[in-house]
């Protein structure tokens, strides 16, 4: 029964309201033959205010894609362990606790991963394993949620810690005009966001399946161009079309589960942008106040990438409202296009350790289970 806890979420401190982006867009850009079509499209967004690592002036420099790339490390390094901490203190576990770390990102690279480093830096155990996943843009925040399930379900009892830390404002392109790149310099924001996936007990969503879906002939609508001054983001004007496929998978997924995707208690959608939650209320038959969560995200964050699930689901469990046994369905969509889909059932703490069973009693369980196939992660 693996229960994703409440995450922890932090943007930084540097602001850009609505107001800002579309006053840089009209001095930047003045003689854009489409300007006028990329300033509506970004009022159209409603993103009220997005937060970025560094000022905008700064931000709007590109000192090469190697200064880029050491000022992401350097910030992850000094803005992750924080929100670590918190998420943990929200599933009442401890470092040592935690049998895998997944850390998703797609506006940095570092090898090794943010995970060696947060092993060796905040007393993980050696074992520790570690799942980093770079390539799945904000499909990842998904994903990764999906990933601890399934260990979960291969060793009950473990524990998994999830970290999403994007700093989308470092793949700013000047050079990039095209009217999908004015749109995303409008659109995407910087956050970090972590919460734990616990094996047994915990307060939140438990997990009861999940799956992944992928749109054929659709690898050129969202995509990275990878050039000496570092990732272009690439941003076909069909994506927004894609709930139309995607709802269909949305609903497949539920009624093998036994459940009516158009009647769950809560909605965790990645929000990509107000399109995406429009056209999914209208294909899923859902009330547009189903998706208030991402929208929350979407007007005081933007698009953040793989944190957004992670931050609609804290605003979730803020909201307070749903009660034990509430159900609901999580999913992020991303390059691919591809779909990450969750379902989930809202448990109060200590509802799952009624069944008697402790961590070392399921991990050992697990082990012999899986005999020479598995080796169970260490109880501490």
């Amino acid at each position: 029964m693996a229960t994703l806890c409440k995450p922890a979420v932090s943007v930084p401190e540097h602001v850009i309201t609505m107001e800002d982006t579309l006053d840089l867009a009209r001095s930047l850009h003045a003689d854009h033959p489409q300007l006028p079509l990329a300033l509506r499209l970004i009022k159209n967004t409603g993103v009220a205010k997005r937060h970025i690592v560094q000022p905008i002036e700064e931000t709007l420099r590109h000192p090469g894609f190697e200064d880029r790339n050491m000022l992401y490390e350097a910030e992850a390094k000094r803005r992750v362990p924080e929100v670590v901490r918190r998420a943990l203190d929200h599933a009442e576990l401890r470092p040592d606790d935690i049998d895998m770390i997944v850390y998703v990102s797609c506006t940095g690279f570092m090898m090794p991963s943010l995970t060696a480093w947060l092993i060796n830096t905040m007393d993980f155990p050696g074992h520790t394993r570690q799942l980093p996943i770079a390539q799945l843009g904000c499909a990842a925040g998904g994903a990764a949620i999906n990933r601890a399930h399934d260990f979960c379900r291969a060793y009950p009892g473990g524990n998994v810690l999830i970290i999403a830390c994007e700093f989308c404002s470092l793949c700013y392109q000047p050079t990039d005009l095209g009217v999908g790149s004015l749109l995303s310099n409008g659109l995407f924001g910087d956050a970090v966001a972590a919460a734990v996936v616990r094996g047994t007990g915990g307060t939140g969503i438990t997990m009861e399946r999940n799956g992944s879906h992928l749109v054929p002939d659709t690898t050129d609508w969202i995509a990275y161009s990878v050039r000496a001054t570092g990732f272009h983001f690439l941003l076909d004007k069909r994506v927004p079309t894609t709930m139309e496929p995607l709802a269909p998978a949305l609903r497949t997924m539920a009624d093998q589960h036994g459940w009516d995707a158009t009647g769950l208690d809560f909605y965790i959608i990645h929000a990509g942008g107000p399109r995406i939650l429009d056209d999914l209320s209208h294909f899923l038959e859902v009330a547009p106040e189903a998706f208030r969560f991402s929208r929350g995200t979407l007007t005081e964050y933007g698009n953040i990438a793989s944190a957004v699930v992670l931050d609609a689901v804290r605003r979730l469990f803020d909201e307070g409202a749903v009660g034990d046994g509430a159900r609901g369905i999580v999913a992020g969509f991303g390059p691919g296009i591809t779909a990450e889909m969750a379902l989930g059932r809202w448990t109060r703490s200590g509802a799952t350790a009624e069944r008697g069973a402790t961590r070392g009693d399921l991990l050992e369980t697990s082990v012999r289970g899986a005999g020479s196939r598995a080796t169970a992660p260490s109880v501490r």
